[in-house]
């Protein structure tokens, strides 16, 4: 497929679209499937190149994986789990970091795992060694090499005690995948608490897991010997969401989102809903529109769930140059993910970028010399740019930009969109964009 995609935009976004189970969410409990000694079901899964590449790597271990993607359904047979070739991890993994979170499952199986070199997307440090300070504490014995990181288990990992410096999400997946069938007791302190992590939590659960969640953000796991396979339907992406709603918002349009749902959504509603947009949640979906007149300028802060998500903040600032006034926002989540407003610049958008922290708290980046607040002036036109996808967030930000100017823009890398949005292609035709791909 061609990685270019032209964009003729400056009309607004109207009619209905679905989306299915959240990324961050379903390649997880795909993994979750080699705890288990009999197989497992998952539905709403999505078509998109996370789920192709953790199917692979599945495959890659033995594990039998049945695919009905028209009907979002996938069947997961572990029953003959097996190392891996170093070279086979290397060349399929590519640049995901899906590969980390299969350490504590193989070494509970395996007694031994193989990480290569680790990509992701480009918006912060995002370093592994939360994650392999986590598997030493249970018993792992790390080994860099030159090709990646080789772990092993000498005896059963053993259930320990962890406290998290900042709530990771990938930190908190970690441990309830290996902690589960640990012996003994695992406490985390400063868990993530995302609904895609509760999601996680309820699939080990079904599956025969121990587990508590307390409201201090503190989880226990009592290990067990034994799992079995679940049977689960995989909650909404609410980022997906998130962003066709702000691109309704941006282009002045109407958008309804089947399989998007409420509870999860709640922070972003609000804030929605202070900008001036317009919401109507139904049985099956979210219908999100621009109900005409100015939108409003707000301040905006990002933080860990419960609070306003990192991965919504993109796509909304792109509507926040079509607000009235001077909007603030501060990221405090990842240190370098205003580096997608210069495209937006570059196509007539006043946005300033500080160091400071602009928000209503100093956070962990004021003093690292990171450019993690902005403010944006508006409403501003866009006119239509030549446009470089940096990431797969920033990606799909861009987009609704060039969906909001006036012109026709060439949009480059689109294939990272691909990673994190099923079919947005057919979608933006259903939705009657005018783009196309050579």
């Amino acid at each position: 497929m061609n990685d270019l995609l032209y964009v003729n935009g400056g009309n607004p976004l109207e009619g209905t679209i679905t989306v299915r189970g959240a990324k961050n969410f379903v390649s997880k409990a795909m993994v979750a499937s080699l705890l288990g000694e009999s197989p497992s079901v998952l539905r709403n899964v999505p078509q998109i190149r996370d789920v192709a590449v953790v199917t692979g790597l599945l495959e890659l271990h033995g594990v039998t994986v049945k695919a009905d993607a028209e009907a979002g359904v996938l069947k997961l047979d572990p029953s003959n789990v097996e190392s891996a070739h170093v070279a086979d991890i290397d060349a399929h993994a590519g640049s995901s970091r899906i590969p980390i979170l299969f350490c504590g499952p193989l070494l509970h199986r395996l007694g031994e795992a193989f990480i290569p070199d680790l990509g992701g997307c480009r918006i912060g440090d995002r370093p592994i060694n939360y994650h392999l300070d986590i598997l030493r504490q249970f018993g792992a014995v790390v080994d860099k090499r030159a090709n990646g990181i080789h772990l092993r288990a000498p005896r059963r990992l053993q259930g320990t005690k962890i406290a998290l410096p900042y709530p990771s999400v990938g930190a908190t997946e970690q441990l309830l995948l290996t902690a589960v069938r640990a012996e003994g007791i695992t406490e985390l302190a400063g868990a993530a608490i995302e609904p895609e992590i509760m999601d996680l939590i309820a699939v080990l659960q079904k599956m025969g897991a121990i587990i508590s969640v307390d409201t201090d953000r503190v989880i226990r796991i009592e290990g067990v010997d034994r799992l079995d396979g679940y049977s689960h339907t995989a909650l909404g992406d609410r980022i997906e969401t998130a962003s066709w709603a702000s691109a309704a918002l941006a282009t002045g349009g109407d958008v309804t989102i089947k399989g998007a749902t409420q509870p999860e959504m709640m922070t972003f509603l609000n804030t929605f809903r202070k900008v001036g947009g317009r919401f109507d949640v139904q049985e099956d979906g979210i219908r999100f529109w621009h109900p005409g007149g100015d939108l409003r300028s707000i301040v905006l802060e990002t933080d860990v769930h419960p609070g306003f998500m990192t991965d919504w903040q993109q796509p909304l600032v792109v509507a926040l140059t079509q607000a009235t006034g001077l909007s603030i926002v501060h990221e405090t989540v990842y240190e370098n993910r205003f580096g997608f407003t210069d495209a937006l610049r570059q196509m007539g958008a006043t946005i300033q970028v500080y160091k400071e922290c602009l928000g209503g708290r100093d956070c962990r980046f004021g003093q690292r010399n990171f450019h993690h607040s902005a403010v944006v002036s508006g409403p501003t036109p866009l006119a239509a740019a030549d446009i470089e996808v940096p990431d797969l967030r920033g990606g799909f930000s861009h987009l609704i930009a060039a969906l909001t100017a006036k012109g026709t823009s060439t949009v480059r890398g689109i294939s990272l969109i691909d990673r994190g949005y099923e079919a947005f292609q057919d979608k933006l035709v259903a939705l009657g964009a005018d783009v196309s791909r050579d």
